[in-house]
């Protein structure tokens, strides 16, 4: 249940100094492509109260943007994922990126409601591009050693852009939520490093070199009925991560400790920044652990250490303990997440290792999007407050990934391990 890497190994054996002074090259770039584009799509959830008043509508009408982020992204995955097993990661990241750049711009013209949503849909579908070929394109061209510290740092791109958007987000005053879409649109220079300084990933073009010049790459139904458990089980293995991440995440800061702990506005960001600086060390631990007791080991000890931690991270009322709480959820939350994108890239199907990856993870976000709903009917079954439903869904996506994990590495265990 793994993607033949050989060829990977091949080339990794014959680094030069030069060949993994490009390898960092390539990991920043798709760290900032992923930065870039998580900033982009939190900025709207900060400025959603401002576009409405804008607009002249509910703040219930311009939620629909973020949803409609969401549905799109599985098309954006496997558009961008399939043109990029057949003509190259190095393009399609690009086009991915100058598309989503250009649309967040974009978006800070629209005249009314109805138009802001269409960009907002079509940003989607290009923000769906950029994870699966970023993955594809550092796990195709690091050395393998560094598969598990570029998958922490590339998964680390998601926490360090809401610190981004948080940090964008003080501008408001001076520019206004139009103002902040123009400025999101900077991230058009990511392209023109990756221009500059990237060049193709070197397995695929060794692939490429071994196939008719230009020959399509097998669609995404022939690449599902050849690997139809495969395919079941990453499905649902990024639902219950996208799950571990909306739960822990959606309505924490503003319903939780906003509104039901009465935390002050500045105690909350704070908590905020401490939470997405211990998610990203963990993303960056886990992800170098991964190198030493596997993929799936590192991915379920993760899982396993958030569930003594669930009480911790609600049941306070002591602000200093909910911050020492979140913090060891979103460590451990993130550790688990940054294996993913090695883990994933090196499950896939070689000819769909840009397709692959991508479209389990947006599948997976696609059905998680339901979270918020489900965690306010939960409370409001119960009467509990969100204490409960916060630990009930976090915990049990935790146990989904715990299981998961320890189940396929003990029904697959050569992909239990690194590929090496």
């Amino acid at each position: 249940m793994s993607g033949d890497f050989s060829s990977d190994l091949a080339i990794d054996r014959s680094a030069t100094a030069r060949d993994r002074a490009t390898a960092r090259h390539v990991v920043a770039a798709s760290f900032l492509a992923w930065m870039l584009d998580a900033c982009d799509f939190f900025i709207v959830l900060f400025t959603i109260d401002n576009v409405a008043r804008s607009f002249g509508v509910s703040i219930g009408a311009v939620l629909l943007a973020p949803t409609l982020t969401l549905v799109t992204r599985p098309i954006g995955a496997f558009l961008f994922g399939h043109a990029a097993d057949r003509f190259g990661r190095k393009p399609l990241l690009m086009t991915a990126i100058v598309t989503y750049s250009l649309i967040e711009a974009g978006s800070a013209l629209s005249p009314n409601l109805t138009v802001f949503l269409a960009l907002r849909a079509l940003f989607g579908v290009a923000l769906g591009g950029v994870w699966g070929v970023g993955t594809s394109l550092i796990m195709e061209s690091v050395p393998t050693s560094w598969r598990g510290i570029a998958s922490g740092i590339l998964q680390a791109g998601y926490p360090a852009g809401y610190l981004l958007a948080s940090l964008t987000f003080l501008l408001l005053p001076a520019l206004g939520w139009r103002g902040l879409y123009v400025l999101g649109g900077c991230s058009i220079l990511a392209a023109v490093y990756i221009a500059v300084r990237i060049p193709e990933s070197p397995v695929w073009l060794s692939q490429r070199g071994k196939t008719a010049h230009g020959a399509p790459a097998p669609g995404l139904w022939f690449v599902v009925r050849n690997n139809a458990a495969l395919c079941v089980f990453a499905v649902v293995l990024m639902a219950s991560f996208n799950f571990l991440s909306h739960g822990s995440q959606d309505l924490y800061p503003k319903l939780f400790l906003g509104l039901e702990r009465q935390i002050p506005h500045p105690s909350i960001t704070l908590i905020v920044v401490l939470y997405n600086i211990a998610a990203i060390a963990g993303g960056l631990c886990f992800g170098m652990l991964s190198e030493r007791i596997g993929r799936q080991y590192a991915i379920a000890l993760a899982a396993l250490l958030i569930l003594p931690l669930l009480p911790l991270w609600t049941l306070p009322h002591s602000i200093l303990w909910l911050t020492i709480g979140a913090m060891g959820v979103q460590f451990c939350i993130q550790g688990a997440w940054g294996v993913v994108p090695a883990y994933l890239s090196e499950l896939s199907p070689p000819s769909a290792r840009a397709t692959f990856p991508g479209v389990a993870y947006q599948c997976g976000n696609l059905i998680a999007a339901s979270n918020a709903v489900l965690q306010n009917g939960i409370a409001g079954a119960f009467g509990t407050g969100l204490a409960l439903p916060l630990m009930l869904v976090t915990g049990l996506a935790a146990l989904a990934v715990l299981t998961l994990s320890l189940l396929n590495a003990r029904l697959h265990p050569e992909s239990a391990v690194r590929r090496s």
